[in-house]
């Protein structure tokens, strides 16, 4: 068996090589970055929650159809994923006015959004992944209209799954950021879906700076960024594994 050899390393995760030209090894790192990365810091014990919350959500998508590009986990940290040629967007769906969106259009902080908003980003940190409409996105060939279309359809049916289960957590799924990648002709859902790239609100608090369980409570000097972290996994866990 080779060495792993360091394919690329991003803001939150390391990909390796491996002995299968078709199978990559990502790790899952306690970096911490905000602000297209002009904010930088360490989260205790991130890396390893992550991985976990990302792993159980792939499986529970799996079953209800989405495909995915996780395989399995060999360690806490780090998640083996099928090889995919990722599609240069962030598409971001926003059940609830927050963060950017508040910023940008004046919305006041927890707007019902209803139907939830579908966005597209182009991912590019030299030009800060601006905000693309679909006729730029299609005039710069990220995607062609049919995985546009594609794309948002999944990114709607991935909500509704989500909305489901964190709701069963007793969590509200504010807004999420997705990535996707093609394996041949085949759609994948790629990169982590965890406190990083999730809004998430704790039901049981109805404060504004108290309820945030995910990376705004680092982005915006919250405090407690490790517990919201870990009360997170807990309760994905709870609910993957009913006690």
């Amino acid at each position: 068996m080779s060495t792993p050899t360091k394919l690329y390393e991003g803001k939150a995760k390391i990909l390796y090589t491996t002995d299968d030209p078709g199978v990559l090894l990502t790790q899952f790192k306690d970096d911490a970055t905000a602000f297209n990365a002009q904010k930088k810091g360490t989260i205790a014990g991130k890396g390893e929650i992550n991985c976990t919350i990302s792993q159980h959500l792939f499986q529970l998508l799996e079953r209800q159809g989405i495909p995915t590009h996780f395989i399995d986990c060999p360690s806490a940290s780090t998640m083996r994923v099928k090889a995919v040629k990722i599609i240069p967007l962030e598409v971001v769906v926003r059940n609830i006015a927050a963060g950017s969106l508040c910023q940008q259009t004046g919305l006041a902080l927890g707007t019902v959004l209803n139907p939830p908003l579908v966005e597209f980003y182009y991912k590019n940190d030299a030009l800060g992944d601006p905000l693309l409409t679909i006729d730029r996105l299609r005039m710069m060939a990220l995607a062609t209209p049919e995985q546009v279309e594609q794309l948002r359809s999944m990114a709607l049916k991935i909500n509704v799954l989500l909305t489901d289960f964190f709701q069963r957590c007793a969590i509200t799924l504010v807004d999420f950021k997705l990535e996707f990648g093609m394996e041949g002709e085949q759609l994948l859902l790629a990169d982590e879906i965890s406190p990083d790239t999730c809004r998430l609100w704790d039901q049981a608090d109805t404060d504004p700076d108290r309820r945030v369980m995910d990376k705004d409570r680092f982005r915006r000097d919250l405090g407690g960024v490790e517990q919201a972290y870990q009360h997170v996994l807990e309760r994905v866990l709870a609910q993957i594994t009913p006690v």
